[in-house]
């Protein structure tokens, strides 16, 4: 049966959904599923996890723990990248924070500097020891990177993110539908995807919802989205037409609109800085190594109990893929991938999230088209700043990230291009342990 690799195997949270999402079906309970992680202590618990899991239902499933990639790729045909370079981007989110920029902004290229060049060097590997396999990948940010890997490697690759499959069930909640009778159709850019269609028992839903939506107080309270209000996704709506994927918050961070320089006032209008969650987006290191530390202790205590762990599927896509590949039940996803004429407004090679299709062929993207004009117009001010930070951390140019970030949205409405050029100068000195070599 098939050898599944996780790469980042440390992220708990993840990586137990994962993992409990493999053994969900029975048709890949006789895999081999290899955990990797640099850091030990993560992965010999995550390991534990997998090893109770299996032994506690009795099933057939091999797990490997290693700490040695290449060790890990091995014959691999499906490998998972769930990793996270460098731990927490305290000093780069000190830094935007400092010239007034989100803590959690990792512009077009900032995000990616640090993960982009350790995934090439992953699918390096990938190309020696495993060059079939398929690299499922979950590392933000998931368009520069798959981006990245669809034009410097030759590996078979999607990104994947729950963002849609989550939007859905926001908007049948909102709607008081029940999620199994709504339908959708997806597409744009990860994080800024759109609902093409949405509908409730096959006939068009977008009526009912802009009725919804007429009462500020569905979308407005502290519980009307896991992350709090849900007011931004609302305005979007409703002065474009079409409901967006992902959060308020982030997709505040793809937009001019939301979050304004010495403006208080705004941010609190869209309640940007109360939608966090602390159990799950701290707001500083020290918030974030507590909430690592509190997930490490209540995982021990699961593994040590005598309670059996549950079989459920937590609705990430990778597992569904996996199934549908070697068993060849088609299955329908939302994945990112390379625009060869999929989306035709938007640029030819850039990434893309649109629906798939999987079976024992692989995955099969699905023709879009036209998106309708404005949704392309606000994608496509994402995607040429996603190329040149792209060609920028592959290059090694800090000129080409300086433009990125000069075309980013966000940037652009809150920074001059002297605050960039010094904040990009601050970080990439701040950063120089990981950044090396950029001219």
């Amino acid at each position: 049966m098939a050898k599944i690799v996780l790469i980042g195997a440390g992220s708990h949270i993840f990586s137990t959904h994962l993992i409990t999402d493999f053994v969900s079906y029975p048709e890949l309970r006789d895999s081999t599923i290899t955990l990797m992680d640099i850091d030990k202590k993560p992965l010999d618990i995550i390991t534990a996890f997998a090893q109770k899991l299996v032994k506690q239902h009795s099933f057939n499933t091999k797990i490997e723990s290693s700490m040695n990639r290449r060790e890990a790729l091995a014959d691999a045909d499906y490998v998972i990248v769930t990793i996270q370079v460098g731990g927490a981007r305290r000093v780069s989110e000190d830094i935007a924070e400092k010239f007034g920029l989100p803590k959690n902004w990792a512009g077009p290229g900032i995000g990616g500097l640090r993960q982009i060049p350790v995934i090439l060097d992953i699918c390096q590997d990938m190309e020696d020891l495993c060059p079939d396999a398929w690299l499922l990948e979950y590392t933000n940010p998931v368009p520069t990177i798959c981006w990245a890997v669809n034009d410097y490697t030759s590996i078979k690759n999607v990104g994947l993110c729950h963002s849609v499959p989550h939007t859905a069930a926001e908007l049948a909640k909102y709607m008081g539908a029940p999620l199994e009778e709504i339908s959708y159709w997806v597409a744009g850019l990860n994080h800024m995807a759109w609902f093409l269609e949405l509908k409730w028992k096959g006939e068009d839903a977008y009526p009912l919802l802009r009725e919804k939506f007429t009462d500020p107080a569905i979308y407005s309270g502290p519980d009307a989205h896991w992350a709090g209000p849900d007011i931004v996704r609302a305005e979007i709506f409703k002065a474009f037409g079409y409901y967006v994927t992902e959060a308020s918050h982030i997709v505040s961070y793809s937009l001019p609109y939301f979050r304004k320089k010495n403006q208080p006032e705004v941010l609190e209008k869209f309640k940007l800085e109360t939608h966090n969650h602390p159990e799950r987006h701290p707001k500083s290191f020290e918030e974030l190594e507590k909430m690592k530390r509190r997930q490490d202790e209540e995982l021990k205590k699961r593994i040590n109990s005598n309670q059996e762990i549950p079989i459920s599927h937590s609705g990430e896509y990778a597992s569904t893929i996996i199934h549908s590949i070697e068993t060849g039940i088609p299955s329908r996803v939302n994945g990112n991938v390379k625009n060869n004429g999929l989306i035709t407004n938007l640029s030819k090679g850039c990434c893309v999230e649109v629906p798939c299709m999987v079976d024992k062929k692989g995955i099969s993207p699905c023709y879009v088209g036209n998106l309708p004009p404005q949704l392309a117009a606000l994608n496509q001010s994402n995607v040429g700043a996603q190329e040149l930070a792209v060609r920028g951390i592959v290059e090694k140019d800090k000129t080409k990230i300086f433009q990125a970030s000069l075309l980013d949205p966000l940037t652009s409405a809150i920074l001059t291009i002297d605050e960039t050029r010094q904040m990009l100068d601050e970080l990439f000195e701040a950063e120089k342990k990981y950044l090396k070599g950029f001219k």
